[in-house]
């Protein structure tokens, strides 16, 4: 899996992009977005803004997962949440 960071046109804005491969991709594996305050987790209002900006990103639809990478965790069930951790272990591999 390759983790792509922003689109080139930065729209729709969407931080984080897993494909199969680079630099044209065959699969969407997962969308994502990075909010990294200390102390204000991953909300509601930033998972409406990923749905909206998924559905706006050619090759992804609503079956494709959506994730958080947050310092301060998420304040909504039902996405996975990333560390920085957990990104630079994907990047390694």
């Amino acid at each position: 899996m390759t983790l792509i960071f922003g689109t080139r046109t930065n729209d729709p804005e969407i931080d984080i992009v897993g494909v199969d491969r680079a630099p044209v991709a065959r699969h969407i594996s997962f969308v994502g977005s990075v909010k990294w305050q200390e102390n204000r987790p991953f909300d509601a209002h930033d998972l409406g803004r990923l749905l909206l900006h998924r559905s706006r990103l050619p090759g992804a639809d609503e079956s494709v997962p959506v994730v958080a990478v947050s310092r301060s965790g998420t304040a909504v069930d039902g996405i996975r949440v990333l560390s920085a951790e957990d990104l630079l272990t994907a990047y390694r591999n």
